[in-house]
């Protein structure tokens, strides 16, 4: 089932997500939903608070952008839980987008290299390394489980160009193709 995605004015995508344990209740049907709603929505990844709920869960799937970088070929992943345990390297600047913010791209200082722990579908235990566009990917999505937005990254300058745009989308203002729901405001 594809799900509306929350945008950016709605309160859930500022909330620090909590962990969950193997009991949520009907974490494998919210999980197959979230990747119904990211293939729909031609995303890349979507993390819970994005659909309503602020649980520590995101999902990514970059296979679509394997062609232009096969080592994307197999990103296709359930994070639960997760905590970026490290992160090397320079920051490097990231072309970003987001469901929650339609009509909007911009530069955000990314580290190149991150270890990750988490816990899969499964609730099995895993630690990796991931690195490049992959690096890029789950930390905008482990982002969304700490309450932060990729605008809210960007330079003080583009934040004050960007201030009257990102009130017009939470009022509903954009092009999209997908299912939302309109924040309470924009803040």
């Amino acid at each position: 089932m594809i799900l509306p995605v929350h945008i950016i004015g709605s309160s859930v995508l500022r909330k620090v997500a909590v962990d969950i344990d193997k009991d949520y209740q009907d974490i494998k049907i919210l999980i197959e939903n979230m990747y119904d709603t990211m293939h729909s929505s031609d995303g890349v990844g979507l993390a819970a608070p994005q659909t309503g709920k602020s649980i520590r869960l995101f999902i990514v799937d970059a296979s679509p952008m394997a062609e232009d970088e096969p080592e994307l070929k197999d990103l296709k992943k359930t994070f639960i839980n997760a905590r970026i345990t490290e992160k090397k390297g320079g920051l490097t600047l990231s072309s970003e987008g987001c469901l929650s913010i339609p009509d909007i791209r911009e530069d955000v200082l990314r580290y190149p290299e991150i270890t990750i722990e988490y816990v899969d579908e499964n609730f099995e235990k895993h630690t990796e390394k991931f690195e490049g566009t992959a690096a890029v990917i789950i930390q905008h999505e482990y982002d969304h489980l700490e309450g932060i937005l990729f605008t809210d990254k960007v330079s003080a300058l583009r934040k004050k160009f960007l201030k009257r745009k990102l009130a017009n989308i939470a009022k509903g203002s954009f092009n999209r193709k997908y299912k939302v729901i309109l924040g309470e405001k924009y803040r």
